[in-house]
């Protein structure tokens, strides 16, 4: 039994390997040196590629750290809320429920690709739909994708449509809560702001953290809108460091440099993600505790 069970894992366990944990092993390697694909030679550098990020020579390193902070501290919370409150509508019994949970699933599974450009044509300053309307309603027009200030939350703004996926899972938690806890508050009673504080919110505790997480790492990780919708622009204003690494990568061909700049995010993320662990037994209710 125990070598059958090997041989049933075993596809996982070697694409876990080959795949996942050998490509990290010879990034970090390729993090030590100078390799660029237009160089014949590859030469061990230490650790000064991570020297390098701090130091003076690096004009954009911290304009990207600045850029995707930015969007992470605005894109979690606000990605969390919009999820649930929809969640929250779809798990009542209005009519159509099925309905309106496929609609708001949809822009989950359409490409990003496909939305960024979707969304620029809307925001277009000259003929987007959405800019038609604010000046329909006698306000000025914001410079969304076009204005430092107003870039990066105009990319949350695009963004939160997509929370499809996020509303799913809230919607299996809130279904998972018994629904006797409700009806022993409604006896004792308990109104709708109760249920929520005292009930929901606590038994939901597990999902909240689960997405909480799931959502620093995807921010934290955000590529797609900065390299189809500004070009990391104006002004390096959304040159998020996914796209900072791209750009080290793929258009200066410094790998060894952009392997450093991918290990260090992987630090950050395990980071903030242990912070997080961390703090899930002060708030996080577990249904056997």
């Amino acid at each position: 039994e125990t070598i059958t069970g090997w041989l049933f894992t075993l596809p996982a366990i070697l694409g876990f390997l080959l795949l996942t944990v050998l490509p990290m092993l010879v990034s970090f390697i390729l993090s030590l040196t100078d390799y660029s694909v237009f160089k014949s030679e590859v030469n061990f550098i230490g650790f000064d590629n991570y020297k390098t990020m701090f130091g003076p020579t690096d004009l954009y390193f911290w304009d990207s750290l600045k850029a995707t902070s930015y969007y992470a501290v605005l894109n979690v919370p606000l990605s969390l809320l919009v999820a649930f409150l929809i969640a929250l509508a779809l798990n009542t019994g209005i009519r159509g429920r099925g309905f309106f949970r496929a609609i708001f699933y949809l822009p989950s599974i359409v490409p990003a690709v496909a939305s960024c450009i979707v969304w620029m044509w809307l925001l277009n300053q000259q003929y987007g739909l959405i800019t038609a309307i604010v000046k329909t309603l006698g306000f000025d027009t914001p410079g969304w994708l076009w204005d430092k200030s107003t870039v990066i939350p105009t990319i949350v703004m695009t963004g939160l449509w997509n929370t499809g996926g996020t509303m799913v899972i809230f919607l299996a938690g809130l279904q998972g809560i018994p629904r006797v806890y409700y009806e022993a508050l409604e006896v004792d009673g308990g109104n709708a702001w109760h249920k929520l504080f005292h009930i929901t919110l606590p038994m939901l505790t597990p999902t909240i953290f689960f997405n909480g997480i799931m959502s620093i790492i995807g921010s934290l990780q955000v590529f797609t809108q900065g390299f189809i919708m500004t070009k990391g622009g104006p002004g390096n204003a959304s040159l998020f460091y996914s796209l900072y690494l791209y750009r080290q990568a793929f258009e200066k061909a410094n790998m060894g440099y952009a392997c450093a700049l991918g290990w260090f995010l992987m630090v950050i993320i395990l980071f903030l993600t242990l912070i997080v662990m961390k703090t899930q037994n002060k708030w996080v209710y577990y249904g056997g505790d």
